[in-house]
């Protein structure tokens, strides 16, 4: 998946109002920011095959440091404890690394069977849905169509930059997204992989919108909404 992450990562503003967009968007895409990294320095691998899937031309090879199972259960756990650590929040501790894990549980069903459980496993998990092209569009706007829902129900723009701001990166995540579906496949995986660091850019750029934006409901105390009366407080970073 890929609008998806975005998706659960907007939405999470429901229950974690004071942890920044920025990140909650590195916790569910964090899988993804790391895999391009490990693909450049050789420790993960992947080919291109057009026509492998209606909806991917990628054969993931080795990828058992970034989406195994177990690995991202200890992304999640180090994300999440680290988060606390710096920023003694409880709540967002705990979104940032059901963020993290969210990325494989939300993947599992688009690949072919070659998710591992754990680096060495011989299971491999996978739903195809990605053979489908129609199933595979539908399900990544649905649940970035909702994420797009909570979030601008939830903060209001404190100006125009802030709503400039919040809808041209969605915009541009949309183009990124078809770009993949329906340009040219990549020519190697060395190319793959530096376009996959393009993703880096959305996580300064989701902070920097979500500083822009207030609550707009409710009263925020430790992290919880507390009462109907609508009032404007900035967010935390």
């Amino acid at each position: 998946m890929f609008l998806a992450h975005y998706g659960v990562a907007l939405a999470a503003k429901r229950v974690a109002p004071q942890t920044s967009l920025g990140t909650t968007v590195f916790a569910a895409q964090f899988l993804d920011l790391l895999w391009p990294l490990l693909l450049l320095v050789g420790l993960e691998s992947v080919r291109v095959v057009p026509g492998l899937m209606a909806a991917s031309s990628l054969d993931f090879v080795h990828y058992p440091i970034s989406h195994s199972l177990l690995m991202a259960v200890f992304w999640a756990a180090v994300a999440g404890g680290v988060y606390y650590a710096v920023r003694r929040n409880r709540p967002g501790g705990i979104v940032v690394a059901v963020l993290v894990a969210s990325h494989w549980l939300l993947d599992a069903p688009m690949h072919r069977p070659d998710l591992l459980l754990w680096p060495g496993s011989d299971i491999r998990v996978g739903g195809g849905i990605w053979n489908s092209l129609a199933a595979t569009l539908a399900l990544e706007f649905a649940i970035f169509g909702g994420g797009i829902l909570v979030y601008v129900r939830r903060t209001h723009a404190a100006g125009r930059i802030g709503s400039i701001g919040l809808w041209s990166m969605l915009a541009l995540l949309v183009v990124f997204y078809l770009g993949s579906l329906f340009a040219p496949p990549p020519a190697d995986p060395r190319s793959l992989a530096v376009g996959g660091l393009g993703l880096w850019l959305f996580v300064p750029w989701a902070a920097w919108v979500d500083r822009r934006r207030s609550a707009s409901r409710g009263r925020i105390e430790g992290g919880e909404e507390v009462g109907i009366a609508v009032v404007d407080v900035p967010m935390k970073v």
